[in-house]
């Protein structure tokens, strides 16, 4: 089994150190797909690392749209609470 050495810290404000170490894996995925697609000869398997190159790269989508929401929310929750000083 992969041990993976990432804790949460907790102490996410307007971010997410997991989410964002999560980014920074999914990427560097998609570039060595990438590249064994590049390298590819045989039109079975690089259609087969083609579609895993877009899962990843949906994947990695879903992930900046969640680090906006938090960022949103965090920004709101600030607007909030400064109305209030």
């Amino acid at each position: 089994m992969v041990e993976h050495n990432v804790r949460c810290d907790h102490t996410c404000r307007d971010s997410c150190a997991m989410l964002n170490e999560a980014l920074r894996r999914e990427t560097a995925s998609v570039r060595f797909y990438e590249t064994v697609y590049d390298d590819c000869n045989a039109p079975e398997v690089k259609n087969f690392l083609g579609e895993i190159v877009d899962e990843r790269r949906t994947h990695i989508l879903k992930i900046i749209q969640k680090l906006n929401e938090l960022h949103a929310r965090s920004q709101a929750m600030d607007g909030i609470s400064n109305s209030f000083s």
